[in-house]
């Protein structure tokens, strides 16, 4: 297990590495595109671990790792001039409290060069032949694109981001701090409740897990839309961003959450009795589903 988090980590310094030399030696000057050139050089070398070691959950965590060290490119261009200093410094904690936690979670949960992600098992067994082009895309590629457009509010406090702190800041502030510590403690609950030994049938329906059945992913829906709070409070014009926080929603919503309920229903029957009394992801507050 120590060797493979080594691999882990020996594949993200890498990864580091070529970003930082694709940004210095690009023709392209505008920060937002010089951090997405760098975000896709990125990609494509965990993309040759995942290949070199036949895991795309090489991948997994650079979901949580790529945002910060994006965010300091921008905070830290010499030419800023008077960005909000407090505010930037908020969202950078933000970005590293969330990416550290969300990180420890999935390497806790990662059991070891032999252990893939369900969903890519089932996209492998899809795709056949086809299905290094397809995680190329599909799982390395697509992600890291619609990360970056939620990262585009962020953007925006980072480098047009002048205006005073008012309320709207201190909305932020709690979507964000609620949402991290909404997907902490579902994501704390599961792993109590795997570790109890489950009968195989069994889901968790206490807690956090009783006002939807998928919290941790409404934690981390809020996280972003948090973020674009932040933008809004930064500079109103960037209001636009909002496809940022809607692109990680519909991805939710329309692919991530139908997959995971799909397999819910076929390994745990009672599930679906369970789907026509309960919510997705909005919490029923004051409810036992």
């Amino acid at each position: 297990m120590t060797r493979a988090r080594l691999w882990i980590v020996l594949a993200y310094v890498v990864a580091f590495v070529a970003a930082v030399l694709a940004a210095q030696r690009t023709s392209l000057e505008a920060p937002l595109w010089v951090a997405l050139w760098a975000d896709v050089v990125a990609t494509v070398v965990i993309f040759a671990f995942s290949v070199a070691f036949r895991n795309s959950s090489f991948y997994d965590a650079f979901w949580s790792v790529a945002p910060l060290p994006i965010a300091l490119y921008w905070a830290l261009r010499p030419e800023l001039v008077g960005v909000n200093p407090i505010r930037l410094g908020v969202v950078i904690f933000l970005l590293g409290l969330w990416g550290v936690r969300l990180t420890w979670n999935w390497t806790r949960g990662w059991t070891g060069l032999d252990h893939e992600d369900w969903r890519y098992v089932d996209i492998k067994a899809k795709t056949g032949a086809l299905y290094w082009p397809a995680s190329l895309f599909g799982i390395h590629l697509l992600p890291t694109l619609w990360v970056f457009l939620a990262l585009l509010p962020v953007y925006a406090v980072m480098t047009r981001g002048v205006e005073p702190l008012g309320a709207v800041d201190v909305l932020a502030l709690g979507v964000v701090l609620g949402a991290i510590w909404l997907e902490a403690r579902a994501d704390k609950e599961l792993l109590r409740f795997r570790a109890s030994q489950p009968v195989p049938e069994e889901f968790l329906q206490t807690g956090v897990w009783s006002w939807s059945r998928h919290p941790n992913y409404l934690g981390e829906m809020g996280f972003w839309w948090g973020l674009w709070l932040f933008a809004i409070a930064a500079d109103p014009s960037w209001w636009w961003s909002i496809i940022g926080p809607v692109g990680i929603t519909l991805m939710f919503v329309f692919v991530s959450l139908p997959m995971i309920e799909r397999r819910m229903v076929e390994r745990r029957p009672a599930f679906a009795e369970y789907q026509a009394r309960s919510s997705l992801v909005l919490p029923r507050l004051g409810r036992r589903a």
